[in-house]
């Protein structure tokens, strides 16, 4: 079967959901319905701008491929994902919205260089941009599950501490990569079920260090579960959602969230991949005509279904319209120089 770029597809699908919900995140889902119809909005704007949730990718995966191949050394990864992150940060334009939890500790990462970015993190922030970010994990080439995993949660723990935020982003990887790998996006839904209930008193004390310890000193095993707990709940009420039959309407009011949590963001991101999956289009399109966090549910959303789907599933033109098109490209060139398994 020929190569469909699964790495290059998710990128740009992540860039292009981005871009497409940009300036209606958090608008009333009446008035997105006013504006563009029940469909959502199915054009790349002019210009094609993105957010903090582009750019904080490309920073992720910058360090993957500056201190890869495959395995990784957890130090000089940590270092480079925290240089990364901190430097982003003093370079970050307002109108992009960067997020409170992510700019508030990449300040106090900045401010002390010395101290272990473990006394630093938002400990009790679960919030979508821990796990916004999170694809290019999923898409490195030779990259074990053991070692996606714990670079998955090592990239959200730095700035986003709470084991929820650790566990959706874990999630949010895999899901990344099972797309990659040609599983349906319904069954992709049960796997990362069975993932909450086979990881829930898995702590990665080698990417994570005494990160439990410091934030809940003497409860690891029961800190870790709560994370795992939270993400299988949400998963569950995904799959109540997915019973009934589709109206079409705001996925928000279907799952009774708004994006802004990592869990929230993730699950909202699986309805429209699994109610749209034949049409990436369509499903970004239906993850922004919500009343939540649009832009960062939409790109999760194109990461997972341009993962399925390839690069050459979106619009002509749109590669090479958006915003940072050709780190996207020379990064997605990468990652696909060895295509995973699409089938």
């Amino acid at each position: 079967m020929p190569a469909i770029h699964a790495a290059s597809g998710a990128l740009f699908g992540l860039a292009f959901g981005d871009a497409v919900g940009k300036d209606i995140e958090f608008t009333r889902y009446d008035t997105i319905v006013e504006r563009y119809g029940s469909s959502g909005p199915r054009q790349l704007p002019i210009p094609a701008l993105v957010t903090d949730d582009t750019q904080m990718a490309l920073v992720v995966a910058r360090a993957l491929i500056d201190y890869g191949p495959p395995p990784y050394d957890t130090h000089a990864l940590t270092t480079a994902l925290r240089v990364g992150f901190v430097d982003w940060s003093t370079l970050v334009e307002g109108w992009r919205a960067p997020g409170t939890t992510c700019m508030t500790s990449c300040y106090r990462l900045q401010r002390s260089p010395r101290t272990p970015w473990q006394r630093l993190t938002q400990g009790r922030s679960k919030g979508n941009g821990a796990n916004m970010r999170v694809a290019p994990v999923a898409l490195v080439p030779g990259l074990s599950d053991h070692d996606m995993a714990g670079i998955a949660q090592l990239q959200a723990a730095i700035t986003h501490g709470h084991p929820t935020a650790l566990a959706a982003s874990e999630l949010t990887a895999l899901a990344v990569r099972l797309a990659a790998e040609g599983i349906t996006a319904l069954d992709v839904v049960d796997a990362l079920h069975k993932r909450c209930q086979t990881r829930r008193t898995v702590y990665r004390e080698d990417v994570l260090g005494d990160l439990a310890s410091w934030l809940d000193p003497g409860r690891q095993s029961n800190w870790i579960a709560f994370g795992w707990d939270e993400c299988r709940e949400a998963i569950e009420r995904l799959w109540e959602a997915l019973s009934y039959a589709d109206d079409g309407g705001d996925a928000c009011a279907h799952l009774g969230a708004r994006g802004g949590t990592a869990e929230d963001c993730l699950i909202l991101a699986l309805y429209c991949a699994v109610r749209h999956p034949g049409d990436p289009v369509t499903a970004i399109a239906r993850a922004c005509a919500t009343s939540g966090d649009s832009d960062t549910i939409a790109a999760v959303t194109g990461a997972i279904v341009g993962a399925t789907h390839g690069l050459d599933a979106w619009p002509a033109g749109w590669a090479e319209r958006i915003e940072y098109a050709d780190q996207l490209a020379e990064i997605g060139e990468i990652f696909d120089a060895i295509d995973l398994p699409n089938t």
